[in-house]
């Protein structure tokens, strides 16, 4: 008798930049795996961006769009991004009609960072422009009232730390379209430098299969450690940001406080979740 399976597909993001983003998610897809004994939850890498590969819709389960550097805007006119854009189109119809053909599964997204952005394009909820200035670090954000009644982040305190590298900003939400969509806005900025600068979008459910965050949910404060603490790395972020920024950041990963329970929670049970949702027989004990 073979194994039920579970199909995940990364969407990579990162036009070929170094990063620790992809290892993480892989990590958590092979941690979400163990947790099932009586299903296997398996992986595909598409690099999107830089060799403009696209899953096909069929193929998958869940879609993990990851962050990548640089302007959303960056693929206008590209063949990747028009890709890229008829997945997504491919999928939100799927759902929204209901997935009465093949195995009958709901397909789940999850956005993440410059993913996030992208996701505001396509469903233009919000304004998406430049910042004044990079967010840089390991910072506070705050949740809403629709997060405390989302199953995804609602074990997460009223405020929480992320890991957010970023230049541009999703904000002005379109109340009327987020209506539309059935869209709830999750969290936002804690703070700004300027206090007359607009908190910026930092979580968005779309749709129960569609959520995005503009921080890195996945990242690990022990991998973070060891790329910023690469000479290379350093310099770069030391040259760009100031050497009090730099040992800020640092400090902020040593804490445990801080971006480790980010980690523990929101993608793990997103994945769990999920694949519970397919397979309710086999469900797992929440941390």
């Amino acid at each position: 008798m073979s194994v039920p399976k579970v199909r995940v597909a990364i969407i990579d993001l990162y036009n070929n930049e170094p990063n620790q983003g992809m290892r993480c998610i892989k990590d958590l897809i092979r941690s979400c795996d163990r947790e099932f004994e009586d299903v296997e939850v398996t992986y595909k890498v598409f690099e999107t961006r830089y060799r403009e590969e696209i899953p096909r819709y069929e193929d998958f389960d869940i879609y993990i769009s990851s962050g990548g550097p640089g302007s959303p805007f960056d693929g206008e006119g590209k063949r990747w991004e028009a890709r890229y854009f008829e997945l997504i189109e491919r999928i939100w119809s799927h759902n929204q009609n209901g997935p009465t053909h093949g195995d009958g599964r709901f397909k789940h997204v999850f956005f993440i960072c410059h993913s996030f952005q992208m996701m505001a394009r396509f469903f233009d909820f919000a304004t998406i422009q430049k910042r004044r200035n990079q967010s840089f670090g390991i910072l506070p954000i705050v949740k809403t009232d629709d997060a405390d009644r989302d199953f995804l982040l609602s074990p997460l305190p009223e405020t929480y730390y992320v890991a957010d590298f970023r230049q541009y900003e999703v904000i002005e939400p379109n109340y009327q379209r987020l209506d539309e969509l059935g869209a709830a806005i999750l969290s936002k900025e804690k703070m700004r430098i300027l206090p007359e600068l607009e908190k910026a979008l930092m979580a968005v459910r779309v749709s129960d299969q569609f959520i995005g965050t503009q921080y890195h949910p996945e990242a690990d404060p022990i991998s973070m450690l060891y790329h910023f603490n690469q000479p290379e790395r350093k310099e770069q972020v030391v040259q760009e940001h100031g050497e009090e920024k730099y040992y800020e950041m640092l400090a902020h990963l040593r804490d445990p406080k801080n971006i480790l329970l980010t980690r523990k929670l929101v993608l793990p049970r997103f994945l769990r979740q999920t694949v519970q949702s397919f397979f309710p027989e086999y469900a797992t004990v929440e941390e």
